[in-house]
């Protein structure tokens, strides 16, 4: 499969974050994953629909918008309208088959994600209701900087092995929190093929060939 680099902007330089997207781009990277917290479904608050709009300009990569909040339905057409390319909610917050119809309705590819708490058989629905990505989380979602959970290899492993089973077997599946040089292969040998990293790409002293190694 296509392996795709989703470098994370949270761990980039805010002051100049219009510049760090031009830059990852520039590097090789395949999208720009934007984690929204919102300080109640995980602690720390980050962004919302108006650093997507700031940053919009700056590149011709899909931005993929990770959701962690409550009600996300709330949210869709901000993040639509703002320029989202992907928008990913949590099994956890929601209905994610119905609000996937939302999501279309605005043009903006769907996407699910589970935390390592959560099973995950959870994404199942969202495959069978036309998920375009899937997303597991790696670390408990809140801060940058964490270890990978070795546990989430298996549920890769599964998750891929439904797709195949529902005829999907192309299905981009995600994987966020902890991914390094050192585990990549890893990960994508269990059925990954959408990396998100964050303090590994944005402390790369080349950061186009880290992107490069990332792809397993």
């Amino acid at each position: 499969m296509n392996i795709k680099i989703a470098p994370s902007i949270l761990a980039s330089d805010f002051s100049k974050v219009g510049a760090e997207v031009a830059r990852l781009e520039a590097s090789g990277a395949d999208l720009i994953h934007c984690d929204v917290m919102d300080g109640n479904f995980v602690p720390p608050i980050t962004f919302g629909a108006q650093m997507v709009l700031a940053i919009r300009p700056h590149t011709r990569l899909p931005l993929d918008c990770h959701l962690m909040v409550l009600h996300p339905e709330t949210h869709i057409e901000d993040f639509a309208k703002a320029g989202a390319d992907i928008i990913t909610v949590h099994a956890e917050a929601c209905d994610v088959p119905a609000l996937f119809q939302k999501i279309a309705s605005f043009g903006v590819k769907k996407s699910a994600v589970v935390n390592p708490e959560t099973d995950v058989e959870a994404l199942f629905p969202a495959v069978d209701a036309g998920a375009d990505m899937l997303l597991l989380m790696s670390v408990h979602p809140g801060w940058g900087g964490q270890k990978f959970l070795p546990e989430t290899l298996k549920k890769i492993e599964k998750l891929r092995s439904y797709c195949v089973n529902r005829g999907r077997p192309d299905l981009d599946l995600e994987v966020d929190g902890g991914i390094t040089e050192a585990n990549v292969k890893d990960v994508i040998a269990a059925g990954a093929n959408v990396i998100v990293a964050g303090s590994t790409v944005f402390r790369a002293a080349d950061m186009a060939a880290t992107i490069g190694r990332l792809r397993g």
